[in-house]
């Protein structure tokens, strides 16, 4: 089968890229050929359909490439009579490269799946959150996003954000995907409650490359561990406060915007943070963790962390929240708390510090429900409809 994957960036920035980048090893270790198209930017890996990726934003482009600009349908339509794909199958595509290119294979006669990432279906700024609280005004009404200035870049983002929302509007881009792919229940659900057909929804949780995680050790030392950016959204500041009132250590493996306040203000406190690592460098530390914490204060999807985590035998202790609750089976995998609860979250770490786990059957359960033979399998699947 030939399959076009399709992600606004090439590298491992973010869960989408990670996903992208994996399926399209996946899909080519089954004898599959795959081609890519996403937005040429400086920190892309090298790639062969690389000709083919319409250039990096500009300021101008911020203001024509969101609706589909010239330059992305030329190179698109390039692509695909090139390559002659059997399935597009789009990730996060919004803004950089923009659903025209649904609407350029859909009247091709190609089939068209799109795994959501994110909630910007339904939502101008991609999280449904607003001052840290969940918000679905813009599910009725677009102009929300301008009247509380959602978007990067206040007003003019805001703007653009519902132009945007406007012109890709659910019944244009139902109508040019055949199927959603949300990896949680959670994010189905949000986008139904936005006013999409369930009809259109196939909910598929992400996957692990089993060899990743083969062969874990499950002797647990003496902390606990965070996982990720250390971005306000995700509740490392929470998490901070609460590990420096208790005795237990906390390490902490992730960079981002927060990193240089955090270390300056929690360094001495029993906090170590490792700055930002490949997988071959935390894996260890991870699999060596007491438990994992994921306190996140915004909606989100379906968390690699967690299946990383839980892929190892280390149980996770999630924020109520989002699509997090469907990965933990509380008492088995690990505990939830209330999202942005410092006292709750302080109990729950108390709690899952004495508690006792079955490290193994929590891998071997982890390993076999994420899979990525039995993923491929499942979107092959899909693609054949």
């Amino acid at each position: 089968m030939r399959v076009l994957l399709s992600n606004k960036f090439y590298y491992r920035r973010g869960g989408d890229c990670i996903y992208t980048m994996e399926l399209e090893r996946l899909l080519k270790s089954k004898g599959h050929e795959v081609a890519i198209f996403a937005m040429d930017y400086p920190e892309n890996q090298s790639s062969e359909w690389s000709r083919y990726w319409p250039s990096n934003m500009s300021v101008v482009k911020a203001f024509s490439r969101p609706f589909g600009d010239s330059e992305v349908r030329r190179k698109f339509s390039a692509l695909l009579d090139d390559f002659k794909p059997d399935v597009v199958h789009l990730n996060n595509i919004h803004t950089q490269l923009s659903p025209v290119i649904a609407e350029i294979a859909h009247d091709r006669g190609i089939r068209v799946v799109w795994t959501l990432h994110d909630s910007k279906l339904v939502c101008p700024c991609y999280t449904c959150m607003r001052d840290g609280k969940w918000c679905t005004e813009c599910f009725t009404d677009k102009k929300a996003v301008v009247k509380h200035r959602c978007m990067p870049g206040s007003l003019p983002g805001a703007v653009v954000g519902y132009l945007e929302a406007k012109k890709w509007n659910k019944e244009r881009l139902q109508k040019s995907c055949d199927l959603f792919l949300p990896p949680s229940q959670f994010m189905a659900d949000t986008c139904i409650q936005g006013g999409y057909d369930a009809d259109k929804f196939r909910v598929l949780c992400n996957f692990i490359d089993i060899k990743k995680v083969e062969n874990p050790s499950f002797e647990k030392s003496d902390y606990y561990v965070y996982l990720g950016r250390l971005t306000k959204v995700k509740g490392i500041e929470t998490l901070c406060r609460v590990a420096a009132e208790l005795p237990y250590k906390l390490v902490v493996i992730g960079g981002g915007e927060l990193e240089p306040e955090l270390r300056s203000k929690y360094g001495n406190a029993n906090i170590e943070f490792l700055g930002q690592q490949k997988w071959e460098e935390f894996r260890p530390v991870l699999e060596g963790a007491r438990f994992m914490v994921i306190p996140s204060e915004w909606s989100e999807n379906n968390p690699l962390t967690v299946i990383e985590s839980l892929a190892l035998g280390t149980p996770v202790l999630g924020a109520n929240i989002g699509g997090i609750p469907e990965l933990i089976e509380p008492g088995v995998s690990g505990m939830t708390f209330e999202s942005g609860d410092q006292k709750d979250l302080k109990n729950k770490i108390e709690r899952m510090w004495n508690a006792s786990f079955d490290y193994e059957a929590i891998s071997m359960s982890a390993q076999s429900r994420y899979s990525s033979d039995k993923y491929v399998e499942q979107i092959v699947d899909i693609y054949n409809i």
